[in-house]
């Protein structure tokens, strides 16, 4: 519903409930995110001649890694003093909500690593080709976000301001002025880095020719838009009011960071195409070919 200079959004999170068990958007775009990463590289694994499993393996390593790290980290950076004194609330109260994608990144970082042992293949490999999946997978956790009336920005007169109806906090801070959709500005950044990311994988072919550029590239983009956005969004925890810079921005800086150093790296040294051979058994052997 509009009204002059705003929008009112009244939305049901709920997708639908079976007694007191309910099933939410937030976590349909999760499962999306999920299954959309391990479409695309599934796809890549057939692009690239590489057998099956690896595909299979990437869905276990990749789902996990995502999931432990996103619950872990919003546990551990936003209320670590609660849930390392009952430990055990990390799993019973899940369904509650709780997850950062400071530590969705970090699980991935790990899962992938690990992925790469079990198939023999280089991690640079797997980070260029995960950041397709991770930049819309993110916009799709950002529109769950929104479902949920959660994590939007400071109050403003721009005409596509928003009123959270349905937010207790916007209610008691904030209402009746709009506030900023940053989900959905969070969102179009990530659909602009997966744009790019595209291009570079299947116009470029960048993933074989620059190892490296891509993950570079993609978590630049990610981390860079989240600190900045932050600058717009409201508090998540009681404990950001008055800091110079929020939690969030500070867990994007060593990320933004990385990003960097590996834009670089890839960049300064000669390009160095990852070429697949395949081995009697169909298990991957990888080397890089200079030139």
């Amino acid at each position: 519903m509009l009204h002059t200079l705003s929008i009112v959004w009244d939305f049901d999170p709920v997708m639908f409930r079976i007694g007191s068990f309910d099933i939410r958007y937030y976590g349909l775009m999760w499962a999306l995110a999920i299954l959309i990463a391990a479409k695309f590289f599934d796809n890549f694994v057939k692009r690239e001649g590489l057998p099956e499993s690896v595909s299979e393996s990437i869905f276990l390593y990749g789902t996990l890694g995502t999931i432990i790290g996103s619950r872990l980290g919003h546990c551990l950076f936003y209320d670590p003093a609660y849930y390392l004194a009952q430990p055990w609330t990390i799993l019973t109260e899940f369904r509650g909500g709780g997850m950062a994608s400071h530590g969705a990144a970090i699980g991935i970082l790990v899962g992938l690593w690990l992925f790469s042992r079990k198939n023999k293949l280089p991690y640079v490999w797997a980070l260029d080709r995960i950041l397709i999946g991770v930049a819309i997978g993110g916009a799709l956790v950002r529109f769950g976000n929104l479902c949920n009336s959660e994590i939007f920005g400071t109050p403003t007169t721009l005409p596509w301001g928003f009123e959270f109806v349905r937010s207790a906090k916007w209610v008691n801070q904030y209402a009746p002025a709009a506030v900023h959709p940053t989900q959905l500005y969070e969102a179009l950044c990530y659909v602009v880095d997966f744009v790019v990311l595209m291009w570079m994988y299947y116009g470029r072919d960048l993933g074989r020719r620059r190892p490296g550029l891509m993950f570079g590239v993609g978590v630049m983009g990610i981390f860079l838009s989240r600190f900045l956005l932050e600058l717009i969004k409201t508090e998540q925890e009681a404990f950001e009011v008055g800091m110079t810079l929020n939690m969030g921005q500070w867990l994007s800086i060593p990320f933004i960071i990385l990003a960097g150093a590996m834009i670089y790296w890839a960049l300064k040294r000669p390009e160095q195409p990852i070429v697949v051979e395949k081995g009697p058994r169909m298990t991957p052997k990888v080397k890089t070919k200079k030139r």
